[in-house]
């Protein structure tokens, strides 16, 4: 089986006209530094569990996306985050719902998945369970990021909660972006999926939700079934878009089916 790993940063709109040679190297480095993290994993016959982590991993760890550093905000100005991680060889599966402290959700919905027991922990239960197994806590500030302040405050002056990255569009007094990926339009739950070279799947959904959402809102990131799934009998999906429409359509699971 020849290895393979892709990756998504969320759908949106990428703004030519506004692309500058710098700009374009960056964007197109984050997601080389991604993809090739996960992708160096499998290619020294790593599994396919661990190449999804790491590249959602390094993901968090740029403020480009929303997930993990970079993330949006909720009503009350704080951030909440999800993720999820599935082994499509066991069916094992593991996700964080709400977590204020995790640097990366993606390490806690693993290490949830290595310690069997359940399958979804939430707010503090998945903090406390995520610093007793040695992951790293942070402040809700570490989140923060000066685009998706901004986001935020356009969301709150027009009483819109809720929002989805894309449909944040029209807060703007103009259609012209003035970033390369405006990040008023782009979707930006992110996720991996990848075969190893023994034939197992595996898949990884990150997010820091929908901006100005309400507090303790979860959508489909770290719902295994609706927003990860996978197994080995078919395919690995993650996804990103309207969580809610996700979850009433379980639509990880049903490409599944469909497969």
């Amino acid at each position: 089986m020849i290895p393979v790993i892709a990756v998504h940063g969320g759908a949106g709109t990428i703004t030519r006209a506004a692309l500058s040679d710098e700009q374009e190297r960056a964007y197109h480095e984050a997601l080389d530094h991604v993809l090739h993290g996960g992708q160096a994993i499998l290619e020294k016959g790593g599994s396919a569990l661990d190449a999804v982590t790491e590249a959602v991993f390094r993901l968090e760890e740029c403020p480009l996306f929303n997930a993990g550093k970079g993330s949006v905000f909720t009503h009350d100005g704080t951030h909440e985050l999800d993720a999820s991680i599935m082994d499509g060889r066991t069916l094992a599966a593991g996700a964080v719902a709400c977590v204020k402290s995790l640097r990366n959700p993606v390490l806690g919905a693993r290490r949830v998945m290595e310690d069997g027991r359940h399958v979804l922990l939430v707010g503090e239960g998945a903090e406390a369970f995520a610093a007793a197994a040695g992951l790293e806590i942070v402040s809700d500030d570490y989140y923060f990021t000066e685009a998706r302040y901004a986001q935020w405050q356009r969301a709150l002056a027009e009483g819109r909660d809720g929002l989805l990255d894309h449909d944040a569009q029209s807060l703007l007094a103009t259609p012209v972006a003035v970033e390369p990926i405006d990040p008023e339009t782009k979707m930006g739950t992110v996720g991996a999926v990848a075969i190893d070279a023994q034939g197992n799947l595996a898949a990884a959904t990150s997010t820091g939700g929908m901006t100005d959402k309400r507090v303790g809102r979860v959508g489909d990131s770290p719902l295994i079934g609706a927003g990860c799934y996978a197994n080995n009998r078919t395919v690995a999906v993650s996804c990103t878009g309207s969580g809610e429409m996700f979850m009433r359509m379980l639509a990880a699971y049903d490409v599944s089916a469909l497969m």
